[in-house]
């Protein structure tokens, strides 16, 4: 299923609106992509020079129930779009020297529409890796080749449409030590500068990010980070920031967030919160809601204070489609829109800091 021609060069209006067939037989599509509004956190953010993003993917949610309803907000609101799924190893390169890059490229299609930019997510991860690959018997030699041809692959297939990547993500351990994965037990933490390297050869000008989770205040993981990734910079590997996903729970937001993007920043690396949602018990409450809305506004905030911080994505916008009540029991809501498309006071939180 390797594509040598990229989606987005389809009919536009067959990929990002919803298509069918009238009785005669002929093709009817919605209307061309939304203009987005003036005062959406898109424009705002822009007015800050700053850029405001969501997860999603294609087949749950650009193709989705509520398809309509979900692209008209996401197209609204946002500037920039990071694929949850759809650019993982497993999705894109399901058999050894297989690619199927139909949904990736759909996204890629949509955001080129709407005038949105693309961070891709993720090319050398722990999770998510297909069976042909981890059930094999490998030397070292033969995973750094697959490994290092993956990224060429998917790199070049999306060079000049990819602004950014999360060439590595989620290498350490909330310890601070190299994570025991696929990628360390056979070849050792040199795969990190491997990857970064592959990454850069093939597209120099894009920004190439190491992506991780409780790094966001300053403590022995983020140490860790920042000595991980200033030693790759002086080593000339390519890399050219640092992602904080900042999934946070109600009233977690760590003190020490501005003062840990400007540490980082100061290493000449572009920060950028990456997979921002702030999580509530529930059911929620009037009072949760409102001290949810205080989080984003600390993060939106904090990011707004460090040049070098240029973005902030939400892992996703609406509740409906949230990956947290699956992952973290009797939690959710964690977004600024709610399952009906409403704007809650999260949404209002971010609304203010970037006006």
């Amino acid at each position: 299923m390797r594509h040598l021609q990229p989606m987005w060069r389809l009919t536009l209006a067959c990929v990002v609106c919803a298509c069918g067939s009238s009785a005669d037989g002929s093709v009817t599509t919605q209307p061309p992509p939304i203009s987005p509004d003036t005062f959406a956190l898109r424009a705002l953010a822009a007015a800050r020079g700053r850029r405001i993003g969501a997860a999603a993917d294609h087949g749950y949610h650009l193709q989705g129930s509520d398809g309509n309803a979900f692209r008209s907000v996401l197209a609204r609101e946002f500037n920039l779009l990071t694929p949850e799924n759809d650019m993982k190893f497993d999705h894109l390169h399901p058999a050894q020297g297989t690619f199927n890059y139909v949904h990736a490229d759909s996204l890629v299609a949509f955001a080129e529409a709407n005038n949105m930019k693309v961070r891709g997510h993720t090319l050398v991860w722990h999770q998510q890796l297909p069976g042909w690959l981890t059930a094999g018997t490998w030397t070292a030699r033969d995973v750094s080749l697959i490994m290092q041809d993956h990224i060429t692959q998917v790199v070049n297939h999306y060079k000049g449409h990819v602004v950014s990547w999360d060439v590595v993500n989620e290498a350490l351990n909330d310890d601070g030590r190299m994570r025991a994965s696929f990628w360390f037990n056979s070849l050792g933490r040199s795969y990190v500068e491997t990857a970064f390297t592959a990454a850069h050869l093939a597209d120099p000008d894009a920004i190439l990010f190491y992506n991780d989770y409780n790094i966001e205040g300053i403590n022995a993981k983020s140490d860790s980070v920042y000595a991980l990734v200033q030693a790759l910079k002086l080593r000339g590997a390519g890399i050219g920031g640092v992602g904080f996903q900042a999934h946070f729970q109600v009233n977690g937001v760590p003190p020490t967030l501005q003062q840990n993007l400007e540490r980082f920043a100061a290493l000449g690396l572009k920060v950028e919160i990456t997979e921002l949602d702030v999580r509530v018990p529930l059911p929620s409450t009037p009072q949760s809601l409102r001290d949810q809305a205080a989080d984003y506004a600390k993060v939106i905030s904090a990011c707004l204070a460090v040049a070098n911080c240029d973005a902030v994505v939400m892992w996703g916008f609406t509740d409906k489609e949230s990956w947290v009540p699956s992952v973290f029991s009797g939690w959710g809501d964690a977004l600024p829109f709610d399952a009906s498309y409403g704007k809650k006071p999260a949404y209002w939180s971010i609304y203010n800091a970037l006006k």
